[in-house]
């Protein structure tokens, strides 16, 4: 995997270990007159962080997390997306375009709409992981990929 480049944030302390793997869901009310919140708000809503690691001890009280919040390095976490197998080659830079599909019952949906990547948006296939898990409902013909924008 290429160099991924990180970030200093602030998350919950219950939150705060290596490895652990969250959706910024963007600030909430209480955040409008915290004097942290250019800290805490300084990732981008929807996408999909991975603690590297935790920046000393010190805890700041946090009107949303109840054993406060404490710095981190995050990075964009890798996704795994189902695309047409056709386009699935590492290395390659596409345009992601989530599968057509409408039924959020089906097994695959949230393998081909994953969350933290938008329509239109450039990645670059990481790594062709394997075949789908199960066939697509729709007949097409899928692998699974590790994205990164």
């Amino acid at each position: 995997m290429s160099e991924a480049s990180t970030q200093i944030t602030l998350i919950g302390t219950k939150l705060a270990t290596v490895g652990m793997e969250f959706t910024f869901n963007g600030p909430t009310p209480e955040c409008e007159t915290c004097k942290l919140r250019n800290t805490c708000m300084n990732l981008e809503p929807t996408r999909r962080y991975r603690v590297l690691g935790t920046r000393g001890e010190l805890i700041h009280e946090c009107p949303i997390h109840e054993a406060g919040v404490r710095a981190v390095e995050v990075t964009e976490s890798p996704i795994i997306a189902a695309i047409d197998a056709r386009k699935a080659f590492a290395g390659s830079k596409i345009s992601f375009e989530a599968m057509k599909c409408d039924d959020p019952s089906c097994r695959m949906y949230d393998i081909c709409r994953p969350s933290g990547l938008k329509d239109g948006e450039k990645c670059t296939i990481v790594e062709v992981v394997g075949e789908a898990p199960e066939d697509c409902p729709k007949g097409s013909v899928l692998k699974l990929v590790e994205l990164k924008r």
